[in-house]
């Protein structure tokens, strides 16, 4: 039974955020380093032999991880997500992280946008408002900067469109399954699609590389956990605005590590995000002390 705690869904997303701008980070100088399919595949291994650890502790065995009256949807939404990060890493090579963040940044209001359509949230007028705030924080990211609106953009927009899918799919299948069940698809099909695609693309990893690849799985197995998670305690139009964030995490490691360029659009924009989200947060809560 999914509960509504909003302040513990949002702590949540922002620990997500965080986690997988770091992620981010990693997986440009991978790609670099060798190329995107091998590099989500091997993440993906140690990701289904993580979920699979799990599942035997939490549910006695892997039978009983997998057990759903949702196989389809769970295979698709896990299918997606491995998809989506191929496409996403695609896009950190092609664009940066700075470039990418501003283009995907988009998903958050996607999900917000459908949450009420799809899973029949309540979404009230001020947090449409809200939304539209958020909207026009990206277009302000995105307006001045001509090599975003390259070919190159379509990479980063695709990804955002499948992950706002899998946002919502996550709370779908948190109807019926917890988090255990969803943590379980979610590696074993996305490791089995992932290699189907990587494994023709194998090469060596050099030296120190290898370390960070053992980090970048690490963090994928983190984040995608402390996500569906967020999804289970919280509304998706709730938690949504919080997502932003990734985009300031991303963009400082943009900026610090790999010399990328910040400019003062990116910052009013990011600060309408930030303001919107906030707004959101308040207006959940003033809604549910009226009830």
């Amino acid at each position: 039974m999914i509960q509504n705690e909003t302040k513990r869904g949002i702590w949540l997303m922002v620990v997500t955020t965080f986690i997988f701008a770091s992620q981010d980070g990693l997986s440009r100088h991978l790609a670099e380093a060798a190329n995107t399919p091998m590099i989500v595949m091997i993440r993906y291994w140690f990701f289904a032999l993580f979920v699979i650890s799990i599942a035997r502790r939490q549910k006695g065995s892997i039978r009983a991880a997998a057990a759903t009256s949702q196989p389809l949807v769970q295979a698709f939404r896990g299918a997606l997500l491995a998809l989506e990060i191929m496409v996403m890493v695609l896009a950190f090579v092609y664009l940066g992280l700075v470039e990418s963040h501003a283009v995907f940044a988009v998903y958050p209001l996607l999900i917000g946008a459908l949450s009420g359509p799809v899973l029949g949230e309540k979404v009230g007028w001020r947090r449409w408002t809200a939304i539209a705030v958020g909207f026009v924080g990206v277009i302000i990211i995105l307006q001045p900067g001509s090599s975003v609106f390259s070919p190159y953009a379509a990479i980063p927009f695709l990804a955002a469109l499948m992950f706002a899918v899998y946002g919502l799919l996550n709370r779908y299948v948190a109807r019926l399954d917890d988090t255990a069940t969803s943590f379980f698809w979610t590696g074993v099909v996305g490791a089995i699609v992932s290699t189907a695609i990587g494994v023709f693309y194998w090469e060596p990893l050099q030296g120190w590389d290898w370390a960070l690849m053992l980090l970048l799985c690490i963090t994928g197995a983190a984040g995608h956990y402390t996500m569906i998670k967020a999804y289970e305690v919280a509304e998706a139009s709730a938690i949504q605005p919080f997502a932003y964030l990734q985009l300031v995490f991303a963009s400082a490691i943009g900026l610090t590590i790999f010399g990328e360029t910040l400019r003062i659009n990116v910052i009013v924009g990011a600060g309408l995000i930030i303001a919107a989200g906030l707004f959101t947060f308040w207006r959940e809560r003033v809604r549910r002390k009226q009830n």
